[in-house]
């Protein structure tokens, strides 16, 4: 079933365009791997998608009637998110508030929902944990579980493994690539490209104009892709729009 199709979409901030031409679709299951140059528009597409910044021009269109609220969204992780005064089960419930008009209290099966997202990350022993005394690998399975309370047939991850150690980065691609075998469609922005051609199906690489779309089996022997992966991902990390 296909869960979200795009069109010829510009995007871009302020009315000026980063990435023009763009189409893609995402099929239930997909697991798909968002890669390209600083500034060619990967997190302005996270975006577009969520609803937060329309593109400039063309469709964002979701044929199987898809709310916004059944995507849930992991954003790049900040010095910021350090400083949460909560607690793991807090801010996983927190999740829930989305979901539901405003009320003062959280309900039994928002409750149990939390508490089932936390067992399936293993965050079961910390719910009383303060945030702030956690790892950042600790911190990142928190957040993840807080989107899957929000929303559970869409993931957007943006640079979910940014600043964390090499054993904590497998720990988390395996996390997400268990999610993914479950039934959840993944729509990962990754500047790790040895990551993308291990765990996606489809890779959408953006350029100024979009330098591919499709399968991982495809982009591994066009031009582009040969380049990119022998590059090893070095094309830098930080800011992106």
């Amino acid at each position: 079933m296909t869960q979200i199709v795009c069109d010829n979409l510009t995007l871009g901030y302020d009315g000026r365009a980063v990435s023009e031409e763009v189409s893609f679709k995402v099929d239930k299951g997909d697991y798909l791997c968002i890669v390209g140059e600083n500034g060619a528009g990967k997190s302005t597409l996270i975006k577009a998608l969520l609803g937060l910044n329309p593109p400039l021009a063309g469709t964002i269109e979701r044929p199987g009637g898809l709310k916004a609220a059944a995507i849930g969204y992991l954003p790049q992780h900040t010095e910021v998110q350090k400083d949460f005064p909560a607690t793991v089960k807090e801010i996983v419930l927190s999740g829930c508030l989305g979901k539901e008009a405003f009320q003062p209290f959280y309900t039994r099966e928002q409750k149990q929902r939390a508490a089932f997202q936390m067992e399936r990350l293993g965050l079961t022993g910390m719910a009383k944990r303060c945030y702030r005394e956690l790892s950042g690998g600790q911190r990142q399975r928190v957040l993840l579980a807080r989107a899957l309370c929000a929303a559970e047939e869409i993931l957007l991850l943006d640079e979910p493994v940014a600043g964390l150690d090499p054993m904590v980065t497998k720990e988390m691609y395996d996390i997400i690539e268990s999610l993914n075998k479950e039934g959840i469609t993944i729509i990962m922005v990754s500047h790790d490209i040895a990551a993308a051609v291990r765990y996606a199906t489809h890779i959408l690489h953006l350029s100024k104009k979009p330098l591919f779309f499709g399968p991982k089996q495809d982009y591994m022997i066009t031009d582009i892709g040969r380049r990119f992966t022998s590059a090893e991902g070095g094309n830098g990390h930080g800011s992106d729009h």
